[in-house]
């Protein structure tokens, strides 16, 4: 058995020098050699430098970022794991939908206020002393309610980025010394909103929630119960630590770690319960209540819209993505197109089903890029069968595009050292799911345009890579469908185990470059008993800066804040994981722990 022709490069080198397969060897349905050389002009001919399998997306591409914020809008998984959102998208909550509102007061609120989506998250609110209990509200729409919706964890009040999108279109510019001015958040919202009969704006935070602009307009009350207060010792609203600068800080965090202890556990059950009903959403299809009018929607990764933020991203994590470098002429072109969004909703659009088309993509390729991953980190056992069945793999995601035409070149052929044999391959792989639809280009709204060139631009570098995969894989001899001599270990080893690195390198990156929020997961997956949680605001986050010294504290508003600080704060072991949330499995029963 011959040895393996082919010569590769080190992973850093990027490129392989294409082998020259040994004379007898023949791609499978080639009949002879003549064949071979008179298609490869064929393959060749119209492919310009688009379809080079050697040329990466631009360093400061954002298609795959608009492509991953559209894929995970309302589902509380992936915007728990990036909170400082970047999209912002009218929508509509559905006649029959309903909203919860808990409160200590026995009657409707008369100004704007919260509704949750789950009754989990509206009990946390229901609270008062046992002797009066609490109230209860259950609403149902009678009419369609218009909404826009903040992706991220928009209601965490954090001054880091949560709130940059809510500022901007309440207050024209970012106001982190307003990251607790709730009340002045909504006021303010549902005014800029009447001029388009604006019903609310959809958040989250544990879980999904409705800033409502008026609880008696296409809403109807279904019942407003007065409900019991759980009987613990000492738990009434009277005991809450109720010191001015403790005001500012939000009521389950005060309940919580008033209270959150192994004999007084109340808080922190209800806290669990409806980190519980938001982990219903967390992933695909999310939130269906909410209805997304994705047509219209407006992405701070749309650099033709918000040219001044492409700077500040410029070396940063995604984690620190922020819109605090928005200019005042992006700033107003903000706000003059979701005037024009608002106000033409019901403008002509060119009918593509733009999340089932996202997610079509998504999920050819999340699961099979997890497990050639998988199989490229499995370390021991025969290298050269672990290499062809991620050989194997590859050929199954590349098999709806490898045209007849597409063959390696022979020993008689030009060297081939960029793989221009696989081009095609690579252009039909990556123009096949927006072919069609890019000719209605003309007939689409600019957001489908913006998602149009984020699925162009995600599906060419997805393609690009696996099908340079697969091809450097076809010149290694390793497809035993296209060759007929396969490596047969000795020397070969050597080759392999560089062809494996470089494989390794080139997922690794592109599934980095992708960072799809589906592939992040307890590992090992979590028993009976326990649920896979990320760390989600207000759990595990440091407190607003209150300064403890300040004279008009207590000396037991001081204790409280200090206990605060302790039960709130990462501990010594947990490093930043509030601003870089990792998955963790947590107990699902009391002594609960986040």
């Amino acid at each position: 058995m011959m040895h393996l022709v082919a010569s590769f490069l080190i992973v850093a080198s990027a490129v392989v020098h294409a082998a020259v397969p040994h004379p007898g060897q023949r791609p499978l349905g080639v009949t002879n050699a003549a064949s071979t050389e008179s298609s490869y002009p064929e393959v060749l001919e119209g492919i310009g430098a688009r379809w080079r399998l050697d040329e990466p997306p631009a360093t400061n591409a954002t298609g795959h970022l608009v492509f991953d914020t559209i894929n995970s809008l309302l589902q509380h998984w992936p915007n728990t794991r990036y909170r400082n959102g970047h999209t912002i998208v009218p929508g509509t909550l559905p006649v029959g939908t309903l909203l919860y509102h808990g409160t200590r007061e026995g009657k409707i609120p008369d100004m704007p206020d919260w509704a949750a989506t789950d009754p989990e998250h509206s009990l946390i609110f229901c609270h008062g002393s046992t002797k009066d209990g609490c109230w209860h509200l259950t609403l149902a729409t009678t009419r369609p309610l218009k909404v826009l919706y903040f992706d991220g964890s928009s209601a965490a009040k954090l001054e880091d980025g949560p709130l940059d999108s809510q500022d901007i279109v309440a207050w024209g510019e970012l106001r982190p010394d307003k990251a607790y001015d709730e009340i002045g958040r909504i006021k303010d919202l549902c005014a800029w909103g009447e001029q388009y009969d604006l019903d609310g704006f959809v958040r989250m935070e544990m879980d999904f929630e409705v800033m409502l602009c008026n609880f008696t307009s296409g809403v109807e009350v279904v019942s407003f119960l007065n409900i019991a207060t759980l009987k613990i010792p000492n738990l009434s609203l009277d005991h809450i630590p109720n010191d001015k600068h403790l005001r500012k800080l939000p009521m389950v965090t005060r309940l919580m770690c008033t209270y959150a202890d192994n004999d007084h556990f109340f808080p922190v059950f209800r806290a669990f319960e409806v980190m519980a009903s938001g982990s219903w959403h967390n992933h695909q299809p999310g939130d269906t209540r909410i209805q997304l009018d994705l047509t219209n929607l407006i992405s701070f990764y749309d650099t033709d819209l918000f040219p001044s933020l492409a700077e500040g991203r410029t070396g940063q994590e995604r984690w620190d993505h922020r819109l605090n470098g928005l200019s005042s002429a992006d700033t107003a072109a903000l706000r003059g197109r979701l005037g024009q969004v608002l106000v033409d909703r019901e403008q002509k659009s060119s009918g593509v089903d733009w999340q089932t088309l996202f997610r079509v993509v998504a999920d050819r390729y999340a699961d099979r890029l997890e497990f050639m991953h998988h199989l490229l980190t499995d370390e021991g056992g025969d290298l050269l069968r672990q290499a062809k069945n991620i050989q194997l793999q590859l050929r199954v995601v590349v098999t709806p595009y490898a045209l007849h035409s597409a063959v390696p070149p022979n020993a008689s052929m030009m060297h081939d050292a960029d793989n221009s044999w696989a081009s095609s391959v690579f252009r039909e792989c990556a123009t096949t799911h927006t072919a069609q639809i890019a000719k209605l280009s003309a007939v689409m709204t600019a957001s489908e345009r913006l998602m149009l060139h984020s699925l162009q631009e995600t599906t060419r570098e997805i393609c690009r890579v696996l099908v340079g995969m697969w091809a450097d894989g076809v010149m290694a001899g390793l497809d035993e469908y296209l060759w007929q001599d396969p490596p047969s270990g000795g020397d070969d080893d050597d080759k392999l185990e560089r062809i494996m690195a470089q494989w390794k390198g080139q997922l690794t990156s592109l599934m980095g470059w992708l960072d799809w929020s589906v592939w992040i997961k307890c590992k090992p997956a979590c028993g009976l008993e326990e649920v896979c949680y990320l760390p989600t605001w207000p759990f595990g986050f440091p407190l607003p800066s209150l300064p403890l010294e300040h004279e008009d504290l207590s000396p037991k508003s001081r204790s409280q804040m200090l206990l605060l600080q302790r039960q709130t704060q990462p501990g010594a072991g947990d490093g930043n994981e509030w601003q870089r949330p990792q998955p963790k499995c947590i107990r699902r029963l009391p002594p609960y722990s986040f």
